[in-house]
């Protein structure tokens, strides 16, 4: 009788112990669980496979800092995630609905298979890519209530901070939070603080709305995802399928052999002198800068793309002129792959010249935290000296002249601005125009610009694409149809 009872107390003491184990978090997640159909339906679903249509602003390239991001528009989209393998395949066109100089339809089909990220590019053969983009769909793929929920009913997931607000609970999920509706409990969002290389810290959200049932699951038929306030996807599902067929996901047994690709390599940079004191700072990537050697300090003509990038044309220029110091940068216009230099001028102290309309988001992007990531200006603070330009401005000594326009009218660049020097004829600009770009839309702006500040241009040397005479713009552009009247 006694031994009995024994066994009865440890049966107890086992129930206490998985009632306590039962954490609120974990009931929370069970909770949105049921909401959506049952745990153990969420468990058991294989594949899952969305269809619709959306928007994809393209952040950082509207007109002005504070105007409506251009979009592209989204058909043909599906995603298809095969939750017993780790699978995902998405597949999409998107069209550009914005003056563009590329190809202004594209088609992507992006696929993961476990820890191998691979393209498939239009011609069908599928390739590698970096191990970090794997990282980025392994998240991506969580971006979807039935995902992060299934994902946080694992065994040893890590669920904390429980807490709530205005209608909502939240939990975190190793590393990203969970949003759940109080009333109704179905999943509301997803979010995570990542790195953007312009703007640092943001969170990406994904919130779910517009609910279906399907095979006994309720799905969400409405998808928005923002970065921060910036919106930069909205799905509308015309179709959910649960257990549906999916093909074969799996990475081709080529692209599974084959190295991932490795990190961005360490920027080249070489510099051409075109001019007495003034040199094409080009080398690796299309993203080139120009140096401008005055009797007392050096400018630079464009800080481009990145940090990295970015440090390593200002080491160069410093290194063609040590005796004179670099003292300004100036940002022809604030896109985010010709402004993504910014933080990095500002830590080496130079003084920012640019357009007005860009100095407010400039002193944002100086301001907001680069903490997952630390940049220099992170680690050594330093304030924005800026200097802003109006219609134009002459910077001028007895050793150069170099005049800054404001390009008028631009049906794509609001705030750009261009540099001319008279001495030598010589336009330097960026996305004004550009040898290689597939077409040419705003080519008559371009000229009526150069034509309406009176400029005698003979020789191009551009941010983007290569050095080239203006009889040599002129018959690329002609060549592309680009000129009206012609």
């Amino acid at each position: 009788m006694k031994k009995k009872g024994a066994i009865v107390s440890v049966i107890a003491l086992a129930a206490l112990a998985g009632g306590c184990s039962q954490s609120r978090e974990r009931k929370l997640v069970r909770s949105a669980a049921e909401a959506i159909g049952g745990a153990t339906r969420i468990q058991t679903i294989k594949t899952l496979t969305i269809e619709g249509e959306g928007d994809a602003p393209n952040l950082g390239q509207n007109i002005t800092p504070d105007a409506e991001l251009p979009n592209w528009k989204v058909t043909g989209y599906k995603r298809i995630i095969d939750f017993e393998h780790r699978r995902m395949r998405t597949q999409q066109r998107r069209d550009a609905q914005f003056l563009f100089a590329g190809a202004t339809t594209q088609r992507q089909d992006q696929s993961l298979d476990g820890d191998v990220a691979f393209n498939t590019g239009e011609d069908g053969v599928a390739r590698r890519v970096s191990d970090a983009a794997a990282g980025d769909r392994r998240i991506d793929m969580l971006r979807h209530p039935v995902a992060i929920v299934r994902a946080a009913l694992e065994p040893g997931v890590k669920l904390s901070n429980l807490r709530s607000e205005t209608g909502r609970d939240f939990v975190d999920i190793d590393g990203l939070t969970l949003g759940i509706d109080q009333e109704s409990h179905l999943p509301a969002f997803v979010k995570r603080t990542e790195n953007n290389d312009n703007l640092g810290d943001v969170e990406v959200t994904t919130s779910f709305s517009d609910w279906e049932t399907v095979n006994g699951v309720k799905l969400p038929r409405r998808l928005t995802t923002k970065i921060d306030t910036y919106p930069q996807f909205d799905l509308r599902v015309s179709k959910n399928t649960v257990d549906g067929e999916i093909g074969d996901l799996a990475a081709p047994q080529a692209v599974r052999a084959s190295e991932a690709p490795k990190g961005a390599t360490p920027p080249s940079v070489e510099a051409q002198e075109v001019g007495k004191g003034i040199w094409w700072l080009a080398g690796s990537g299309n993203h080139r800068s120009v140096l401008f050697e005055f009797e007392d300090h050096l400018t630079l003509f464009e800080v481009p793309l990145n940090e990295a990038r970015s440090a390593a044309v200002i080491a160069k220029a410093r290194s063609l002129r040590p005796q004179k110091p670099l003292t300004e940068a100036i940002v022809s216009h604030h896109h985010f792959d010709h402004s993504g230099g910014l933080r990095t001028a500002v830590a080496e102290g130079l003084t920012i010249v640019t357009h007005r309309g860009d100095v407010e988001f400039f002193e944002e992007l100086v301001a907001r935290p680069h903490t997952l990531v630390p940049d220099e200006l992170r680690r050594h603070p330093q304030p924005l000296k800026i200097r802003a330009v109006d219609d134009q401005l002459t910077l001028k000594d007895k050793s150069m002249e170099v005049r800054l326009y404001h390009v008028i009218d631009n049906p794509r660049e609001g705030t750009l601005l261009f540099a001319y020097v008279p001495r030598d004829r010589m336009l330097v600009q960026a996305d004004l125009y550009d040898s290689t770009w597939l077409q040419h839309p705003w080519a008559d702006n371009f000229l009526w610009n150069l034509k309406m500040r009176h400029l005698a241009v003979e020789r191009h040397v551009p941010v983007h694409g290569t050095i080239q005479t203006h009889a040599e713009v002129l018959a690329t552009l002609r060549s592309k149809g680009a000129l009206s009247g012609e």
